[in-house]
Formats: structure tokens, sequence, C-alpha cells
């Protein structure tokens, strides 16, 4: 896959833990040796709170989470900013039509602005990315 594309958290974050990882997220995953993967504004914030969730629950720890941090930050992912108002009009509205989280509707969001496919592991935002026609990443 050489087309750039929307990745949500669920797939970045099973790359952090073996037990995770399938064929679609090390595809996803390999995919980006050729394209850029694009998020959210909120993204940053996700995949802390999740690191963190991780370190509480012990299985990583500190040195860990660096070391999926620096993983991170050498991969094509470009966050894209938005403003406060798109926030609460346009993306909670997507939220409210498809009954997800506001946060799953900023992906669902980012997705249909730039007209790409998007990559989830969360059923509920897979159902409204197809209600939405938008393409979902699958492998080959």
């Amino acid at each position: 896959m050489g087309r750039d594309f929307v990745v949500d958290t669920s797939v970045v974050m099973s790359w952090c833990f073996q037990d995770e990882t399938n064929p679609l997220t090390d595809f996803i995953l390999d995919s980006l040796v050729r394209a850029t993967a694009f998020v959210p504004a909120i993204w940053p914030l996700e995949i802390g709170n999740v690191l963190l969730v991780a370190e509480r629950r012990q299985r990583l720890n500190e040195a860990g989470t660096a070391r999926f941090l620096s993983l991170l930050s050498d991969l094509p992912i470009v966050v894209e900013q938005e403003p406060p108002e798109r926030m609460f009009k346009e993306i909670l509205a997507l939220a409210r039509e498809h009954r997800i989280s506001s946060y799953d509707a900023s992906y669902l969001d980012l997705a249909m602005r730039k007209g790409l496919a998007l990559a989830t592991l969360d059923k509920n935002l897979k159902a409204a990315a197809q209600r939405s026609r938008v393409p979902m990443v699958k492998t080959g």
C-alpha cells in the first residue's frame, strides 16, 4: 500500500503490545515505509493516556513508554490541527449522527475531509465509516 491514510489509536497501540498485533496492524505499520498516516489533534493525548494506563497496570514501564514514543516519532505520522469551533460544531454533529464518541468522530471527519481510507480496529468507528462511505485500510 503506497497511499496515505488516517490511522486511529486502536491500530497504533497494537504496535506497542505484542499480544494485540494482527496481520492488518502489521500491514499498516509496514505500509508506513511508502505512505503517510494522518491523525487528528486529539491523537497525542490518546496515545499518552493509553501508555499511562499501561504503566499503571504494569504492562509497560517508563523505559518501554520512551522506546515506543521514539518509534512513533520516527514514523511518518502527521497530526492535523483543528480549530475548537470545528470540534464543537462539525465533529460533534458527526459524533451525534453516528452515535460514536467525539474522539472517534475526529478520525472519521479527518478521513472524510482528506478523502483517505481509515485504519481502525474499533467496530463502532468501522460501522460509522461504512455508513459514511469512507474506505477502510485492508491488507494486500
